[in-house]
């Protein structure tokens, strides 16, 4: 995009074209907010969403992450026809496995705030989880969690619905524009500078996952979000898969597969793994993650690697989102730190960002999840984080 196409003003700059960026701009711009500009430094979803596994879910510890997660649900099982976009959304549900009588008392308690706030989770045996994920091996469990509208869809197909609404709504979306630095004034933020020129402003939306430390360090502001990458593999076909195998977790392990065409794609957690920002693939994880498939799930073993990625979590200390306004400076506004699951959130959480930009009582109470909490108590840790 040449220099001269960059708008001059907007009323609003969002910064970050993944899901929770682009969201946030077509909400902003479906309620009447005028000139919403959007950068992205690279492609839309070229992030952490295009790296994402995809699954869309509501079984979470914290309340608030329940109703961001269920709110964002009942939006991708619409999708296509508010939208106009296929995201190919399979709810085969979530299959959490669970072999500690402490993780089996915590996700009891998770189940009844689950179905307290409408999702309808529960807990089931062992025997249950092995019809429901037949590639499982049992051994060691006591006890399994499942909710059967959890699933997973294309993070590609979620982020092209939103930018073409976005855009027909009166969003403006600028690809290869890379943020240099945040003007302010005193409190005020005055303007936004790019690598094309200048945007004055007085807001800025702040959605840069890995990457908004350094957004927020431009207005002084710290944004506790460490990057740390994650790898995903997918498989070559497998013959007699189950279609309907849900996406299968064992909690212990962080290892976790669902369907992916007529394989799998899979993952796990790697505790060696150090903060950066890291996307090359690397073999290191690999003989762990062999080790957890041959315990549980070893026909895995026998089916040949198809491809992989690596992407970076967002991560905060409790592992929680960091969504509200800066007390610092006027009109910063920020949502990241989803550590692993901004993309699931991303599309209630463009509704909250719209509530807190008009000064409307958020659709989700997102107060707690506010950056400030963390010089005041250790946080509000989520459990079912993997």
């Amino acid at each position: 995009m040449p220099a001269s196409d960059l708008p001059s003003h907007a009323s609003v700059v969002v910064i970050g074209g993944g899901v929770v960026g682009l969201s946030t701009a077509y909400h902003l711009a479906r309620a009447g907010v005028r000139d919403v500009v959007l950068l992205e430094r690279d492609e839309f979803g070229s992030g952490s969403t295009s790296r994402a596994a995809g699954g869309v879910r509501a079984q979470f510890s914290d309340a608030v992450n329940i109703e961001l997660g269920l709110r964002s649900l009942h939006t991708f099982e619409r999708f296509r026809e508010e939208f106009g976009q296929e995201i190919d959304l399979h709810q085969v549900g979530y299959l959490f496995l669970l072999e500690r009588p402490e993780h089996v008392a915590a996700f009891e308690t998770n189940v009844a705030l689950q179905n307290e706030l409408g999702v309808p989770s529960r807990m089931i045996e062992v025997a249950e989880a092995k019809r429901l994920s037949p590639l499982i091996a049992t051994e060691g469990l006591l006890a399994a969690a499942y909710s059967p509208t959890d699933g997973h869809c294309t993070p590609e197909s979620v982020v092209l619905g939103y930018a073409s609404a976005a855009r027909a709504v009166g969003a403006r979306l600028l690809r290869g524009t890379f943020v240099d630095g945040i003007d302010v004034d005193g409190t005020t933020i005055t303007g936004v500078r790019t690598n094309r020129g200048t945007i004055a402003t007085d807001t800025v939306v702040c959605a840069a996952g890995p990457w908004s430390r350094a957004v927020g360090e431009m207005v002084g502001v710290d944004l506790p979000v460490v990057p740390v990458r994650r790898q995903i593999l997918t498989t070559e076909p497998m013959a007699g898969l189950d279609p309907a195998t849900p996406f299968t977790i064992d909690f212990e392990t962080s290892f976790y597969f669902h369907g992916e065409g007529r394989g799998l794609l899979l993952g796990m957690s790697d505790p060696d793994e150090t903060p950066g920002f890291k996307l090359q693939r690397s073999d290191d994880w690999l003989p762990r993650l062999g080790a957890v498939i041959e315990r549980r799930a070893p026909a895995i073993g026998e089916v040949g690697i198809a491809g992989g990625w690596a992407g970076l979590y967002e991560n905060t200390p409790d592992h929680n989102a960091l969504i509200g306004e800066a007390e610092e400076v006027g009109r910063f506004l920020y949502a990241t730190g989803f550590s692993g699951h901004g993309f699931l959130m991303g599309p209630a959480v463009g509704e909250v960002l719209r509530d807190l930009y008009l000064g409307c009582a958020p659709v989700v109470d997102v107060g707690g999840l506010d950056v400030r909490r963390f010089g005041t108590s250790a946080g509000r840790p989520e459990l079912n984080i993997v």
